[in-house]
């Protein structure tokens, strides 16, 4: 009976998880005007808290879809990037680029204040780069929020990823190099990442699109056809060991440029994507163990704020050369605070592909991403709406 008991448990764990943290989401939202996806975040923590039976490792094919859901959001976010406007305005990829290098060179240096090895620290910054794809993009549609730092901060949370990315891999490769001593595993663990998948995310960028205009499709079947290349492309990058957040960014980019466009109705991918944004934010939420969050919260909230201070301080000092105002740089910086999701699902494909540190990094970070994808979505709410550019009409 207990065996019957606990397999009841198991089969019901993630249907009922979805359902509450759907309706915790929506009577949060109706009675606070709080970010759905920090409800969602915090159902997925109260699930780990109490260990509920099924809800992580016991259910295989979870990591997979995790990383469907953050590649579909990914894929959306490089579909809302314009390389036109790099070359209009080079300022703000200029910017990109040297607050993600500010960024990891501070949090390296303030992760030296606690007793960890160079390899964590190195790994550590790399995350911290990154901005939340998941929990900007969900909070700007659904604020349905468009200005000057709205595409500003969308901007930089891509350039964020891409450095984050690149970084990780050239983290990776640099342990490779000093636990092995093998030159070849280790270009091959870092660089042939970072250039597969950016190849690979191109040409389902160029090819899906000369398909779509091969025949007339209608608004509904376009993002079908999108919706399943994501698919394709994460299934593909997981059997080539490759990284399917790399791949489905470059994907959304170069499809953009080849002119196939997605309404705003179209945006999240309806309720498929819906329901896969509630399952990220609850999945992400339970791999943290409240041990470490506990242990590692004084090292998380240092983090936090060295890591906020430099995306601020590079969004305030820039402003006036990529031109906006002091004021929208400071939001523009403040915006970009979520950060866990992608790391998370960063680290944990790491760690299928036999990075060792993944593990430890992510009990040591374990504070900090809570804070981050809790309270992270909260700041990015509240500074578009500061902001004056959310357009949220009663539904």
């Amino acid at each position: 009976m207990v065996t019957d008991y606990n397999f009841l448990l198991q089969s019901i764990a993630w249907p009922l998880m979805l359902l509450l943290a759907w309706f915790v989401g929506e009577r949060v939202y109706e009675a606070w005007h709080l970010p759905r996806v920090s409800s969602y975040v915090a159902v997925g923590l109260l699930g780990g808290l109490v260990n509920l039976p099924g809800l992580t490792n016991d259910v295989p094919g979870l990591p997979f879809l995790a990383n469907v859901a953050l590649s579909l959001v990914l894929f959306e976010l490089g579909y809302r990037i314009n390389l036109r406007w790099f070359r209009h305005n080079p300022w703000v990829l200029l910017l990109g680029v040297v607050e993600s290098a500010v960024t990891f060179g501070a949090i390296y240096w303030a992760s030296a204040w606690f007793d960890l090895t160079v390899d964590l620290r190195l790994i550590i910054a790399a995350l911290s780069v990154s901005a939340s794809p998941a929990g900007i993009v969900r909070v700007a549609n659904e604020l349905r929020s468009a200005g000057q730092v709205t595409e500003r901060v969308l901007h930089l949370c891509a350039i964020n990823c891409l450095m984050s990315v690149i970084a990780l891999k050239v983290v990776v490769g640099y342990w490779y190099l000093s636990t092995s001593g093998d030159l070849v595993l280790a270009s091959f663990g870092s660089m042939y990442v970072v250039a597969i998948s950016l190849a690979v995310g191109c040409l389902l960028g160029v090819a899906v699109p000369w398909l779509l205009r091969r025949r007339s499709t209608h608004e509904r079947g376009v993002t079908v056809v999108f919706a399943l290349s994501v698919l394709l492309l994460t299934t593909a990058a997981y059997g080539l060991k490759l990284s399917p957040l790399l791949a489905a960014l470059t994907f959304g980019i170069v499809a953009r440029e080849r002119r196939v466009h997605l309404t705003n109705a179209q945006r999240d991918f309806g309720t498929g994507g819906d329901l896969l944004s509630v399952f990220l934010f609850v999945y992400i939420a339970s791999l943290l163990d409240w041990a470490d969050v506990g242990t590692g919260m004084l090292l998380g909230c240092w983090l936090i704020l060295v890591r906020t201070a430099s995306k601020v301080g590079c969004n305030l000092l820039a402003a006036r050369l990529s031109g906006i105002t002091e004021r929208k740089g400071l939001l523009t910086g403040l915006a970009l605070t979520p950060m866990s999701a992608f790391a998370i699902l960063l680290l944990e494909q790491s760690r299928l592909y036999g990075f060792a540190p993944a593990v430890q990094v992510l009990s040591v970070m374990a504070g900090m991403m809570l804070l981050q994808e809790l309270l992270g979505p909260v700041v990015t709410q509240r500074t578009l709406m500061v902001a004056h550019e959310t357009h949220v009409t009663k539904e």
